[in-house]
């Protein structure tokens, strides 16, 4: 009969029942202890197994259970450790997992809490480039038929690297020994390292939406592969399948392969290479041309002996003869040119003359100081049409004034009073009409036609009976 192998101290004593009283656990409390003890104890671990029931979750966090021949445990990892692993978990994959030993509270099951994992067997970045090269490759993003052809005669190259390594120095050395006048703009960028996808990936798009290049290169020297992970990365292998311009990708020695090689238009051994095949067909017909130029030179060379070799065979007055026959021929050729060239001159000079008195006549339309002269010779006549109708309006009212001002005065009470009459106000100004308005005493003033008067009533005089 087996017997049970003795159990730590922690948990004898955490189990262990006084013989005086019993201990009633609740379960939420006995599985926290445990929970603690657990990780007191395996708080830090390395195990190895083979993954199985592998579960991504939504929220980033990754679940799998690990297992070998005998038993089996369950893993979680949580999402900032899962975005740090540079291959992807699965199932069938052997793995060693560094992490906490835990329990699940709510499950009171144990599990590993990891904190990093690598393959067993194979390194993870060279375990991450297989995983990336084949998914990406059952997208397409790997077929021939995306691929674009180079532009025979580019204008401008764009090439994204460091600016400080020997890669640039060498590809503009073999640019300006092959082809002087390709111009090269150089999109600086970090190679290596955890900001370089994004740099590498800016400059692709910014290259492309800057209209100023007809190809890109995307190059690095040689390193190892860690040092090339960048150029392995998924965002820089899309932005070169995305990119609208044919890219190059040169990066590391020949025998070094990466994603972005897979991704581009074309793969150069080497960076020097990238350059070469750029320049490849001006190369071609540099080479061309001089060996044209070495034929007609030949020929002409030819040409010039066989020409010696005539002119020594012929008489001297004959060769005389024939040059001068040449010679005027020359000079009349030469007249006729210059006779159409000044024909073609004066044409040109009068077209060029009727054209500048077509503008003048159109800036002189539109001289502003011929139309302010225009301007001020019709307000001259408006000022000239407005003094004179303001005279004869003048003399209009004044004429009226004057016929208004004789009606007026033969109306006027005052122009009886020339005539010798007098008008008599009583003390409040108001005209007497009648002697009964009066009594002796009374103070009335009389208005004559040069001016007035007061006096004083002694006895009013009778009042007259009218005649009959």
């Amino acid at each position: 009969m087996k017997t049970r192998p003795p159990l730590p101290p922690q948990l004898d004593l955490a189990f262990e029942l006084p013989s005086y009283s019993r201990h009633v656990w609740p379960v939420s409390e006995l599985v926290s202890h445990v929970r603690e003890l657990v990780e007191q104890e395996c708080g830090d671990v390395w195990v190895q197994g083979e993954i199985s029931n592998h579960r991504p979750a939504p929220s980033g966090h990754v679940y799998f259970t690990l297992k070998d021949a005998g038993a089996q445990l369950p893993v979680v990892l949580f999402r900032r450790q899962a975005l740090l692993l540079r291959f992807r978990p699965e199932d069938g994959l052997h793995v060693l997992v560094r992490g906490r030993v835990s329990v699940y509270e709510q499950r009171g099951q144990m599990q590993l809490v990891a904190e990093t994992m690598e393959p067993v067997g194979a390194g993870s970045l060279q375990l991450a480039f297989e995983q990336l090269k084949e998914r990406l490759k059952n997208e397409g993003l790997f077929e021939a038929v995306r691929k674009r052809p180079l532009p025979a005669f580019p204008r401008t190259v764009g090439i994204v690297t460091s600016p400080t390594g020997a890669v640039i120095r060498d590809f503009l050395n073999i640019v300006g020994r092959r082809h002087s006048g390709l111009n090269v703009l150089l999109y600086p960028v970090s190679v290596q390292g955890d900001s370089a996808p994004a740099e590498i990936e800016m400059a692709l798009e910014q290259l492309n939406a800057s209209g100023l290049v007809d190809l890109i290169v995307v190059a690095r020297g040689g390193g190892s592969l860690e040092d090339m992970a960048a150029f392995n990365s998924e965002r820089v292998a899309r932005a070169i399948a995305a990119s609208r311009l044919p890219v190059v990708s040169a990066i590391g020695h020949e025998t070094d392969f990466t994603i972005a090689d897979f991704a581009a238009d074309l793969r150069a051994p080497t960076p020097s290479a990238a350059a070469e095949l750029i320049t490849q067909a001006q190369h071609h017909i540099a080479q061309y041309l001089a060996g044209l130029e070495q034929r007609l030179e030949r020929a002409l060379r030819f040409q010039l002996l066989q020409a010696r070799q005539q002119l020594t065979r012929l008489p001297v007055s004959r060769t005389e003869s024939r040059m001068m026959t040449i010679l005027h021929r020359l000079e009349q050729r030469a007249d006729e040119l210059a006779f159409r060239l000044e024909t073609a001159a004066a044409e040109q000079l009068r077209q060029r003359r009727n054209r500048a008195a077509e503008l003048t006549a159109a800036v002189l339309r539109h001289d502003p100081r011929q139309n302010l002269a225009q301007a001020r010779e019709r307000l001259a006549v408006a000022r000239t049409r407005l003094d004179h109708a303001i005279v004869r309006v003048s003399q209009f009212s004044s004429a009226r004034l004057d016929a208004l001002h004789a009606r007026l005065l033969s109306l006027s009470p005052l122009a009886v009073l020339d005539r010798g009459y007098a008008l008599v106000l009583d003390a409040d100004g108001a005209l007497l009409r009648s002697v009964t308005r009066v009594a002796p005493g009374d103070r009335v003033t009389t208005r004559l036609a040069d001016g007035a008067f007061t006096s004083r009533v002694e006895r009013p005089a009778p009042r007259r009976k009218p005649l009959s």
